[in-house]
């Protein structure tokens, strides 16, 4: 992990969302601000020609109903193992 990157405080998630278009990536990050207090996404080019970057931060502590059912449900489920396109 290089400095410019930092584990975010207990209870809340990093997002990056990558989409070929601004407007798929700000409908993303409109879903997850349904269900999880966020903070405003900050907008970066990706490195796809015409391609957004959005990142945000969830607070996974104050949730609606159907993220708090989703996270329970998804407990035992979790996979610590970075995926292959992780960077």
């Amino acid at each position: 992990m290089n400095s410019s990157h930092h584990m975010p405080s207990a209870g809340h998630a990093e997002v990056r969302i990558v989409a070929a278009e601004p407007e798929i990536a700000r409908r993303v990050a409109e879903v997850l601000r349904r269900c999880f207090d966020a903070t405003e996404q900050r907008s970066y080019p990706a490195d796809i020609e015409g391609g957004t970057r959005l990142h945000l931060t969830v607070d996974t502590t104050r949730t609606s109903e159907p993220a708090r059912s989703w996270l329970l449900a998804s407990e035992s489920s979790w996979d610590d193992r970075p995926q292959t396109d992780e960077v």
